[in-house]
């Protein structure tokens, strides 16, 4: 833990950008999913990028040689759909720890090249632990609002497993992310508890949530405060948000958290709002100048992107980085 604690005390460190935008780009088919290993697998596998980590190894290791070679400090692992209740869409669950295992791998031993070449700039990775497809909160039935599609437990113990795999395979944090229901996200915090406690370990947890849109709460209809407190309970490295927004309508929000916490702040948006097409139109240019503005403001201390941002965005945001010295935690 002392790696990337001395690290973030020293400078504002760097998370890397989207997979799912990186791997959009080798066009990879459904056969280029399945591998020579699910060749005959019954079901259609295509957009399950998770699985990517089995079929198609070296994409993923090059995503991640890409974003270190951008500036980036931390990568997550390519496991954000990473448990059992996420691999049922694909008919996949027995995989699950496997593929966080072999994930968190990958990313180790490109993150351990990196380290070699400049041991000054240590390379951490960050087990991705995303929310899954469904809801504690909310029932998924307008017409039955007291129903609920999962449970706490259910929950727990689907995390709990995807958390193990991830430590297995080498990760050096845990980054709960992209929280629409916190009540998912502390099912995911009371699974990690329970290992470190099983394990006799200390492994820095990452806290990420995201705003949906300009009401300024979560889909559970949280405010930033309101989240803030509800895991604030958990000793965390970072607590932040990520995707739904781009960096300039994010920022409210990072005000609001950084001045209400003593946490380190953390924050990976998105290149801009999705276009008709789904499509992210934000430069990297046009990125690092708004991220330049969580800088001069003192706002954060971990920074990356998230849906639509390339290596080229992070090598510009880490560029501006540099300038800056990280956000003095004050007390609230």
């Amino acid at each position: 833990m002392s790696g990337i604690q001395k690290a973030i005390k020293e400078r504002i460190l760097i998370l890397d950008g989207a997979m799912g935008t990186m791997l959009q780009r080798y066009n990879f088919s459904e056969e280029d999913f399945r591998g020579e290993r699910f060749k005959e697998f019954p079901h259609p596998l295509k957009g399950n990028n998770d699985l990517l980590s089995l079929t198609q190894p070296k994409a993923i290791q090059e995503v991640h040689r890409q974003y270190f070679e951008a500036g980036a400090d931390i990568v997550e692992t390519n496991t954000f759909s990473g448990t059992t209740i996420g691999m049922a869409d694909y008919h996949l669950e027995d995989l699950v720890y496997e593929l966080n295992y072999e994930s968190a791998r990958l990313a180790r031993e490109i993150a351990d090249e990196f380290t070699a070449k400049n041991p000054d700039k240590p390379r951490f990775v960050a087990g991705s632990i995303g929310p899954t497809n469904r809801t504690a909160s909310m029932s998924p039935d307008v017409n039955d609002p007291g129903f609920r599609a999962v449970t706490f437990d259910e929950l727990r113990i689907a995390y709990k497993q995807q958390v193990e795999a991830l430590i297995d395979g080498g990760s050096d944090i845990l980054l709960v992310e992209t929280i629409f229901d916190t009540l998912n996200a502390k099912a995911a915090l009371f699974a990690i508890e329970e290992v470190k406690e099983e394990r006799n370990i200390d492994i820095p947890v990452m806290v990420s949530g995201t705003i949906t849109d300009a009401s300024g709460r979560t889909l559970s209809g949280q405010t930033v405060e309101a989240f803030l407190i509800s895991i604030s309970h958990i000793p965390l490295l970072s607590v932040g948000f990520n995707c739904a927004l781009g960096a300039d309508q994010l920022k409210p929000y990072l005000q609001r958290l950084s001045h209400n916490t003593t946490f380190n702040v953390s924050a990976h948006p998105n290149a801009g709002l999705p276009n008709a097409f789904g499509q992210y139109d934000q430069t990297p240019e046009d990125m690092q100048v708004l991220i330049r503005e969580y800088l001069e403001d003192n706002l954060i201390n971990i920074i990356g992107g998230c849906c639509g941002t390339t290596p080229e965005h992070i090598r510009l945001i880490a560029e501006v980085a540099k300038e800056y010295s990280p956000r003095i935690v004050e007390s609230v």
